[in-house]
């Protein structure tokens, strides 16, 4: 049997996203604004659990905008030409 995995990480200056999905479902995501992970299934499909899922993810974004910082600093944020 052939599954699709995705895991999505990403940050701006204000916002930040961190999900799992399998096989085109989302299967987690970090609610940064609720300070919990959510799992958008219904109890039927027999959810998983991660343990330290959230807390991982806050991390995740920690490090995402330290990079963000050293790269905006790196390229001094250019102008885009149009």
């Amino acid at each position: 049997v052939l599954h699709i995995d995705l895991v999505i990480s990403g940050c701006s200056d204000s916002d930040g996203v961190d999900m799992y999905g399998l096989d085109g479902e989302e299967m987690w995501y970090a609610d940064f604004n609720k300070g919990e992970g959510v799992m958008p299934l219904p109890p039927f499909a027999d959810p998983f659990t991660y343990p330290g899922a959230y807390e991982q993810a806050v991390g995740n974004q920690g490090v995402c905008k330290a990079n963000l910082a050293v790269n905006i600093k790196a390229y001094k944020n250019p102008e885009e030409k149009i």
